[in-house]
């Protein structure tokens, strides 16, 4: 039984949420980061902390509301929390507008792209603004007027609007005083500006300054004396009652539209927004002054994400990489199936490409001799050769299964849209188990050879997603070892049907066996450290949360277990502290690719046992979803595992972090030594 350790010896899981943005915005901080790149940054922070509030914030506010005076795994209550959080995001909002206003605008006029400002604007680009006002943005405006027979309007979660002050009457003789004006979401927040007009090569104008310019055309005959851009963030949680639901994806497709009119939880109102219309918003929408962000510049910096691909200028882009594909693969038509009977294949994404996923499917679907698929759907998108090829295959006959999770968040849609069409295919299409999210990334292949059955999969860290496979790193792993087959065809046996868990072969699953497998082998780390054995754990994560595990890690290194943690985001551990964690050390890479590959490395009396797995060490991942993490057997891709996705990260000291045992993060730096950076150099060592 692990020793339990006091609250002080947590971090907590929102302040960590905010030292990783913190850490992201450094990014468009550097100025050695090509200068589009850096605003994808800074747009990024601001997507992040769009789903903080969302989803984090709103859930403290929620226990607040109910008068919860529980306190998590740190000791802190919700409203404890709450006041913190405030605190540092204000913070790190003003850092970001800062950064926005005083660095990113300048150096982008530099290099001859401009954001041209209103007060700015020369005859003819105001000419031109007035004329895109009137032909694409007031046909598709529906001002609203308050007074006692229009109260204030419902408005859209993240949306942009518009607070009006009018002085005057109106043609029924009214003297309304305010208004709200929804921008319509069909017309784009940046607008390119025709080269000939705005005088240089890329010019873009805020379809709030457009607004801004011609509001007075919406209220014929009134004064506008004032306009004031707003934003409001609101609970976007899904509650799915799981004991009166009698059908999931009915009852998530009437919970969807809710998602837009949930609880205010955060407002954004521009800078030169005065204190009684800031008042008025928060009255209206009951949010405390703590919950107001005042902001220099566009209330939504996220919509300035496609910016770089309006821009034609590769020399301030991250340089094009062709990802490589396995020399066994690299033959048109080669044969998916005879390659794998030779041995396992890895991929190691997005320095290797993720196309080998769709020609294993792709070649499935039209092989004569597949008898059946199946696979698990969680993030895929909209648009996704991977689905069409498995309502293809389902048109053509085969057995198909796909299980989806229709509460993927924010992916909910997409993927009941796919739900829909694969059964109208034919599929047999599943929503796994109700309770617990299918995170599991899994895909089977049944194929007839020589009169038999014989199975083939893949299994993955990260989503079957083509497009966030060119920016994510994970790792997949294509094999026909029986054993892992007939563990893969169990998990799809408990999510599709009813029965007892099976012990399996090889894979470590959620919520059965993972998580007593993890604390097993820190457990056998720490036996084989006090017997005086030379012990060594690696594990690279997402995050870090769950109390028991880590207190598992606190007693390994007490025991003399070298621990090296390489978590991207949140981490609840505190390393290097004197008699509890001095042989732990945790660290952050924050590069070009969002690193989401989760490797646990165990040296066990040097059998160096390497497992890949689609969860991150949290409570959620190891009790509330279904979660497979499985070993790497082959010795030459075990060997891959550790240099690739381990040893390089740990020798980085350009991209990395350090975490000290207060939860704050210093930025590494080479000085005089050389530097290693670790994506670039798997760029290096399999892109061309």
């Amino acid at each position: 039984m692990a020793k339990k350790f006091a609250p002080q010896q947590f971090l907590n899981r929102e302040l960590g949420q905010i030292e990783f943005n913190r850490r992201v915005l450094a990014q468009a901080e550097d100025a050695a980061i090509p200068l589009l790149e850096r605003l994808k940054y800074l747009c990024i922070v601001s997507s992040n902390l769009d789903e903080f509030f969302e989803i984090r914030v709103a859930g403290l506010k929620e226990q607040i509301k109910l008068g919860s005076i529980a306190t998590s795994v740190d000791g802190m209550t919700a409203r404890q929390t709450l006041q913190m959080v405030s605190e540092q995001a204000h913070q790190l909002i003003a850092r970001q507008y800062q950064l926005f206003n005083s660095d990113i605008i300048p150096a982008l006029a530099a290099q001859e792209v401009h954001f041209l400002r209103r007060p700015d604007w020369n005859e003819a680009q105001r000419a031109w603004v007035k004329d895109f006002f009137f032909r694409e943005v007031m046909p598709v405006l529906t001002p609203m007027g308050l007074d006692p027979a229009h109260p204030f309007p419902r408005v859209l979660n993240k949306s942009l609007n518009f607070a009006v002050e009018l002085q005057g009457k109106d043609a029924f003789g009214r003297n309304s005083t305010r208004a709200i004006v929804q921008a319509p979401r069909v017309v784009p927040r940046t607008i390119a500006m025709p080269p000939g007009i705005c005088g240089c090569e890329h010019g873009f104008v805020f379809l709030s300054s457009i607004l801004h310019a011609h509001v007075g055309e919406l209220f014929a005959g009134m004064e506008v004396l004032g306009c004031y851009q707003f934003r409001v963030t609101r609970n976007s949680d899904l509650f799915v009652d799981e004991e009166e639901m009698k059908n999931l994806r009915l009852s998530l497709q009437g919970e969807l539209p809710q998602r837009h009119f949930g609880d205010a939880v955060r407002l954004e109102v521009a800078d030169n927004c005065p204190p009684q219309v800031s008042e008025l918003l928060l009255r209206e929408f009951s949010l405390m002054p703590e919950d107001l962000y005042r902001v220099e510049g566009p209330v939504n910096l996220v919509r300035l994400m496609g910016i770089p691909d309006l821009v034609a200028r590769d020399d301030l882009k991250f340089p094009a990489f062709v990802p490589d594909v396995p020399g066994t693969l690299r033959k048109k038509g080669a044969d998916m199936f005879k390659v794998i009977r030779k041995g396992d294949v890895l991929l190691h994404h997005p320095f290797q490409s993720f196309k080998p996923v769709i020609d294993f499917i792709l070649q499935a679907t039209t092989d004569p001799s597949v008898a059946a698929i199946k696979q698990t759907v969680y993030r895929t998108g909209v648009d996704s050769a991977l689905m069409e090829a498995l309502i293809a295959a389902a048109q053509q006959g085969k057995e198909v299964t796909v299980v989806v999770e229709l509460l993927a968040r924010f992916d909910e849609e997409a993927n009941i849209n796919w739900a829909n069409r694969l059964e109208n295919a034919g599929a047999h299409v599943v929503y796994g188990v109700v309770g617990h999210k299918t995170h599991a990334k899994m895909l089977m292949v049944v194929r007839r050879e020589s009169g038999k059955l014989r199975r083939y999969v893949h299994l993955g860290t990260g989503n079957y997603h083509p497009r966030t496979a060119r920016f994510y790193t994970d790792f997949g792993l294509f094999t026909c070892n029986e054993e892992v087959c007939a563990d893969v065809n169990e998990v799809f046996s408990q999510l599709t049907s009813l029965g007892k868990a099976r012990k399996l072969n090889h894979l470590w699953q959620s919520p059965f066996s993972l998580h007593s497998e993890i604390l097993r082998a820190i457990q056998n780390e720490t036996r084989l450290a006090i017997s005086g054995k030379r012990a060594h754990i690696i594990a690279k994560m997402n995050a870090l949360l769950e109390p028991e595990t880590i207190n598992a890690l606190y007693e390994a290194s007490m025991a003399g277990v070298k621990v090296d943690l390489i978590v991207r985001g949140v981490c609840a551990l505190r390393p290097g502290v004197e008699g509890l964690s001095e042989n732990i050390r945790v660290r952050s890479v924050i590069g070009r690719f969002l690193e989401h590959t989760r490797i646990f490395y165990f040296r066990n009396d040097l059998k160096h046992d390497t497992y890949l797995a689609s969860a991150d060490w949290m409570d959620r991942n190891f009790f509330r979803r279904i979660e497979v993490c499985f070993p790497v057997l082959d010795k030459k891709l075990k060997k891959r595992v550790i240099d690739e996705g381990l040893k390089v990260y740990l020798q980085d000291n350009t991209q990395a972090w350090n975490m000290d045992g207060m939860g704050h993060y210093r930025h590494r730096n080479p000085r005089h030594a050389k530097h290693r950076c670790a994506q670039d150099e798997l760029l290096k060592q399999f892109a061309g």
